[in-house]
């Protein structure tokens, strides 16, 4: 009995799919694949660099100091980067919070739901409660004062 190991167009795009399902929901030491390059991985590629030089023909100093100034900068337009977030989520918030008390049209799929603002949740996405149900801001159509 001969055993058939070819596999056919189909059984081989299943396998592939699932192959590659696979592999992207490993987690390797917390870190997610990725297409962008972070510091982290800036650092690990220049002290690597650094590792591997040819002793005859080291790294000159001005190509060093351009990296470390190339690493620093990058550094810090992460941090900046975090702080925008950081403060656009206080925006967020400020504004949820200057609707309380105020009444509001607020879209639910098809409908419109209007009521007073009786509360505000904090946050990156801060929501408002309307008629005992929270709603997010995105949802929010129009503001009346009161």
């Amino acid at each position: 009995m001969q055993i058939n190991t070819t596999m056919s167009g189909t059984e081989q795009l299943q396998t592939q799919m699932a192959v590659d399902t696979f592999n992207k929901s490993l987690n390797v030491s917390g870190r997610v694949a990725s297409q962008e390059l972070g510091k982290d991985d800036f650092l690990k590629l220049l002290i690597t660099q650094l590792q591997n030089q040819d002793p005859t023909s080291p790294m000159e100093n001005t190509e060093f100091i351009a990296q470390m100034a190339q690493f620093s900068s990058l550094e810090q337009m992460t941090n900046m980067s975090s702080e925008f977030t950081k403060l656009a989520n206080m925006l967020n918030s400020g504004e949820a919070v200057t609707m309380l008390g105020k009444s509001v049209e607020v879209n639910v799929g098809e409908n419109v739901i209007t009521g007073v603002v009786e509360a505000v949740t904090r946050g990156a996405a801060p929501q408002l409660k309307i008629n005992g149900m929270l709603y997010s801001m995105d949802q929010v159509n129009a503001v009346y004062g009161n």
